[in-house]
């Protein structure tokens, strides 16, 4: 069964450093002249699954059945109440940052 690549689409990653965590897509990467391209703008979040957010081909993605209810360019605090909404948290085991852990993220960048 093919799944869709769209904004929201929770994804394993199957290549890299960051092989078999999970991420969303938060963006899709246009190609030029409008064409749809082979990348995507992912996010894990960081604090929460480890991947940060970058620029990731689509190759190296599998995606899962989830798909979160976030907007094109969701911020991390956006894409993790979209998890707790979702109870996908609970689901792979994830730890939920503290907001104290957020905050630190959020004034590092």
């Amino acid at each position: 069964m093919f799944l869709a690549l769209d904004v929201g689409r929770v994804c394993r990653k199957i290549a890299g450093r960051e092989a078999g965590k999970i991420c969303v897509i938060v963006k899709k990467i246009p190609k030029d002249k409008g064409k749809s391209g082979s990348f995507v703008l992912v996010t894990g979040p960081k604090q929460l699954t480890g991947v940060r957010r970058k620029r990731c081909n689509i190759a190296h993605l599998e995606p899962l059945e989830f798909v979160l209810d976030i907007k094109e360019d969701a911020s991390d605090e956006e894409v993790i109440a979209a998890y707790e909404k979702s109870n996908l948290i609970k689901k792979f085991n994830l730890k939920k940052p503290s907001a104290a852990e957020l905050k630190a993220a959020k004034s590092s960048k």
